[in-house]
């Protein structure tokens, strides 16, 4: 069974404007190298279309912020860079992946772990599998910057990186982890507002 930690990993996660379908208004990423969380990027981008308010109160961006910020095209290539990893990490993948997906034109994600699966078959048992629940559950925002808060994309690339080394150190093998883990318990929204 190969070590989990001998493959290079970058956790995401997105922020979208509340339109349907969603755009980006905030990314971030970090890498976990060697079992061992990095420093996290955040690009603040300007989105195609407003964000609407129902989005802004849950993340807390609102259009003035993302008034001077770039665009996706932008910073495209740095993103492609970024996400050059040997598998992707993120809460309910899908959300991230899809967003995403219709930005990166072209772009396949390699190998996926979704913590919000691995968290439901590794961890049985807990009373909700959202990710402020497991955070809560776990301990995983100690040491946090203050300034960065739950529904951030930067809060939220640490807190799912710090539960994917957690998940991870519990099963030791990237074989346990690859496993296709039992359906059901849909407590997450399956969108991005």
């Amino acid at each position: 069974m190969a070590d989990w930690a001998t493959l290079r990993y970058v956790v995401v996660d997105v922020e979208g404007n509340g339109q349907q379908p969603p755009d980006l208004v905030e990314l971030a990423a970090v890498d976990i190298v060697g079992g061992v969380v990095g420093q996290p990027v955040n690009w603040l981008l300007r989105p195609d279309e407003p964000i609407k308010h129902f989005a802004s109160r849950i993340h807390g961006i609102t259009n003035r912020d993302v008034a001077d910020a770039p665009v996706f095209a932008d910073i495209e290539n740095e993103v492609r860079r970024t996400l050059d990893a040997d598998a992707i990490v993120a809460h309910n993948a899908h959300v991230d992946l899809d967003v995403l997906g219709r930005k990166l034109v072209g772009w396949t994600p390699p190998e996926v772990f979704d913590t919000l699966k691995l968290a439901r078959r590794l961890l049985p048992g807990q009373g909700s599998y959202k990710l402020g629940a497991l955070v809560d559950a776990f301990n995983l925002a100690g040491g946090i910057d203050e300034e960065l808060t739950p529904h951030r994309a930067t809060y939220d690339v640490l807190v799912t990186a710090r539960m994917f080394v957690l998940l991870a150190s519990k099963t030791g093998a990237l074989e346990l982890l690859r496993a296709d883990p039992p359906e059901g318990g849909d407590d997450e929204t399956p969108a991005l507002f």
